[in-house]
Protein backbone atom coordinates (compact mmCIF):
# COMPACT_ATOMS: atom_id res chain seq x y z
CA UNK A 1 0.00 0.00 0.00
CA UNK A 2 2.90 2.37 0.74
CA UNK A 3 4.20 1.97 -2.81
CA UNK A 4 0.81 2.97 -4.25
CA UNK A 5 0.61 5.96 -1.89
CA UNK A 6 4.03 7.12 -3.05
CA UNK A 7 3.03 6.77 -6.69
CA UNK A 8 -0.18 8.72 -6.15
CA UNK A 9 1.74 11.47 -4.34
CA UNK A 10 4.19 11.74 -7.26
CA UNK A 11 1.30 11.97 -9.73
CA UNK A 12 -0.36 14.68 -7.62
CA UNK A 13 2.88 16.69 -7.46
CA UNK A 14 3.38 16.29 -11.22
CA UNK A 15 -0.24 17.33 -11.83
CA UNK A 16 0.12 20.42 -9.62
CA UNK A 17 3.44 21.46 -11.15
CA UNK A 18 2.17 21.19 -14.75
CA UNK A 19 -1.16 22.81 -13.90
CA UNK A 20 0.64 25.82 -12.44
CA UNK A 21 3.11 26.06 -15.34
CA UNK A 22 0.40 25.74 -17.99
CA UNK A 23 -1.85 28.24 -16.28
CA UNK A 24 0.89 30.88 -16.62
CA UNK A 25 0.30 30.79 -20.39
CA UNK A 26 -2.88 32.75 -19.73
CA UNK A 27 -0.75 35.82 -18.98
CA UNK A 28 -0.14 35.97 -22.73
CA UNK A 29 -3.38 37.57 -23.87
CA UNK A 30 -3.38 35.91 -27.31
CA UNK A 31 -3.04 32.46 -25.71
CA UNK A 32 -5.85 33.19 -23.27
CA UNK A 33 -8.14 34.08 -26.17
CA UNK A 34 -6.98 31.09 -28.22
CA UNK A 35 -7.55 28.62 -25.39
CA UNK A 36 -10.94 30.11 -24.53
CA UNK A 37 -12.02 29.91 -28.19
CA UNK A 38 -10.80 26.32 -28.59
CA UNK A 39 -12.47 25.30 -25.34
CA UNK A 40 -15.73 26.95 -26.39
CA UNK A 41 -15.63 25.22 -29.79
CA UNK A 42 -14.78 21.96 -28.02
CA UNK A 43 -18.03 22.20 -26.04
CA UNK A 44 -19.54 20.46 -29.06
CA UNK A 45 -19.90 23.27 -31.56
CA UNK A 46 -16.87 22.20 -33.61
CA UNK A 47 -17.96 18.56 -33.71
CA UNK A 48 -21.60 19.28 -34.59
CA UNK A 49 -20.43 21.66 -37.33
CA UNK A 50 -18.10 18.97 -38.66
CA UNK A 51 -20.90 16.40 -38.74
CA UNK A 52 -23.21 18.84 -40.52
CA UNK A 53 -20.48 19.81 -43.00
CA UNK A 54 -19.80 16.16 -43.83
CA UNK A 55 -23.52 15.49 -44.34
CA UNK A 56 -23.76 18.48 -46.67
CA UNK A 57 -20.59 17.47 -48.52
CA UNK A 58 -21.48 13.79 -48.81
CA UNK A 59 -25.25 13.40 -48.22
CA UNK A 60 -25.37 9.65 -48.83
CA UNK A 61 -21.85 8.55 -47.95
CA UNK A 62 -21.67 10.82 -44.91
CA UNK A 63 -24.80 9.58 -43.14
CA UNK A 64 -23.35 6.39 -41.65
CA UNK A 65 -20.08 8.00 -40.46
CA UNK A 66 -22.05 10.86 -38.86
CA UNK A 67 -24.33 8.37 -37.12
CA UNK A 68 -21.20 6.56 -35.94
CA UNK A 69 -19.84 9.82 -34.50
CA UNK A 70 -23.18 10.59 -32.84
CA UNK A 71 -23.30 7.11 -31.29
CA UNK A 72 -19.76 7.52 -29.96
CA UNK A 73 -20.74 10.93 -28.58
CA UNK A 74 -23.60 9.39 -26.61
CA UNK A 75 -21.30 6.68 -25.24
CA UNK A 76 -18.67 9.26 -24.30
CA UNK A 77 -21.21 11.42 -22.50
CA UNK A 78 -22.53 8.46 -20.52
CA UNK A 79 -19.02 7.29 -19.55
CA UNK A 80 -17.89 10.81 -18.69
CA UNK A 81 -20.87 11.49 -16.42
CA UNK A 82 -20.54 8.15 -14.66
CA UNK A 83 -16.81 8.56 -13.96
CA UNK A 84 -17.01 12.26 -13.13
CA UNK A 85 -19.74 11.92 -10.52
CA UNK A 86 -18.09 8.91 -8.90
CA UNK A 87 -14.70 10.60 -8.49
CA UNK A 88 -15.80 14.17 -7.56
CA UNK A 89 -12.27 15.56 -8.00
CA UNK A 90 -12.06 19.33 -7.48
CA UNK A 91 -10.68 21.43 -10.33
CA UNK A 92 -7.12 22.81 -10.18
CA UNK A 93 -8.26 26.42 -9.77
CA UNK A 94 -10.23 25.27 -6.71
CA UNK A 95 -7.35 23.33 -5.15
CA UNK A 96 -4.16 25.14 -6.14
CA UNK A 97 -3.65 28.71 -5.00
CA UNK A 98 -1.39 29.52 -7.99
CA UNK A 99 -3.98 28.46 -10.58
CA UNK A 100 -6.75 30.73 -11.84
CA UNK A 101 -9.83 29.74 -13.83
CA UNK A 102 -9.43 31.08 -17.36
CA UNK A 103 -12.99 30.12 -18.30
CA UNK A 104 -16.16 29.00 -16.58
CA UNK A 105 -16.43 25.23 -16.09
CA UNK A 106 -19.39 23.32 -17.49
CA UNK A 107 -19.78 21.27 -14.32
CA UNK A 108 -18.37 20.91 -10.82
CA UNK A 109 -15.68 18.26 -11.16
CA UNK A 110 -12.36 17.78 -12.86
CA UNK A 111 -11.78 14.06 -13.57
CA UNK A 112 -11.82 13.13 -16.45
CA UNK A 113 -11.69 15.86 -19.08
CA UNK A 114 -14.89 15.49 -21.09
CA UNK A 115 -13.65 17.90 -23.76
CA UNK A 116 -10.57 15.74 -24.34
CA UNK A 117 -12.54 12.49 -24.12
CA UNK A 118 -14.94 13.64 -26.85
CA UNK A 119 -12.22 15.25 -28.99
CA UNK A 120 -10.11 12.08 -29.09
CA UNK A 121 -13.09 9.81 -29.73
CA UNK A 122 -14.56 12.03 -32.46
CA UNK A 123 -11.18 12.52 -34.10
CA UNK A 124 -10.45 8.80 -34.25
CA UNK A 125 -13.86 7.97 -35.70
CA UNK A 126 -13.80 10.87 -38.16
CA UNK A 127 -10.30 9.97 -39.36
CA UNK A 128 -11.40 6.41 -40.05
CA UNK A 129 -13.94 7.79 -42.52
CA UNK A 130 -12.18 10.97 -43.67
CA UNK A 131 -8.39 10.61 -43.16
CA UNK A 132 -7.78 13.79 -45.15
CA UNK A 133 -9.15 15.75 -42.15
CA UNK A 134 -6.10 14.85 -40.01
CA UNK A 135 -4.31 18.21 -40.51
CA UNK A 136 -7.32 19.96 -38.96
CA UNK A 137 -8.58 17.43 -36.40
CA UNK A 138 -5.30 16.38 -34.78
CA UNK A 139 -4.12 19.94 -33.97
CA UNK A 140 -7.62 20.90 -32.78
CA UNK A 141 -7.72 17.87 -30.47
CA UNK A 142 -4.25 18.66 -29.06
CA UNK A 143 -5.22 22.30 -28.53
CA UNK A 144 -8.42 21.21 -26.83
CA UNK A 145 -6.46 19.04 -24.40
CA UNK A 146 -3.89 21.79 -23.74
CA UNK A 147 -6.61 24.41 -23.26
CA UNK A 148 -8.24 22.44 -20.46
CA UNK A 149 -5.03 22.44 -18.40
CA UNK A 150 -3.99 25.99 -19.28
CA UNK A 151 -7.43 27.33 -18.35
CA UNK A 152 -7.07 25.78 -14.89
CA UNK A 153 -10.08 23.53 -15.41
CA UNK A 154 -8.26 20.18 -15.48
CA UNK A 155 -5.10 18.53 -14.27
CA UNK A 156 -2.89 16.87 -16.89
CA UNK A 157 -3.94 13.47 -15.51
CA UNK A 158 -7.60 14.40 -16.15
CA UNK A 159 -6.71 15.11 -19.77
CA UNK A 160 -4.71 11.88 -20.12
CA UNK A 161 -7.56 9.87 -18.59
CA UNK A 162 -10.06 11.56 -20.89
CA UNK A 163 -7.87 10.81 -23.91
CA UNK A 164 -7.51 7.15 -22.93
CA UNK A 165 -11.23 6.78 -22.25
CA UNK A 166 -12.11 8.48 -25.54
CA UNK A 167 -9.66 6.29 -27.47
CA UNK A 168 -11.07 3.18 -25.80
CA UNK A 169 -14.64 4.11 -26.65
CA UNK A 170 -13.69 4.92 -30.24
CA UNK A 171 -11.78 1.62 -30.55
CA UNK A 172 -14.71 -0.35 -29.13
CA UNK A 173 -17.09 1.33 -31.55
CA UNK A 174 -14.76 0.56 -34.46
CA UNK A 175 -14.65 -3.09 -33.41
CA UNK A 176 -18.46 -3.16 -33.51
CA UNK A 177 -18.65 -1.37 -36.87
Amino acid sequence: MLRLDGTLERIQRWDARWSERSNRWLHVRALLHLFRAVSWLGNGIFWYALMLAMLLREPRAGALPVLHMAFVGVLCTAAYKMVKTSTSRPRPYQSLRNVEAGAAPLDAYSFPSGHTLHAVAFTLVALLHWPWLAPVLVPFTLLTAASRVALGLHYPSDVLAGACLGAGIAAASLALA
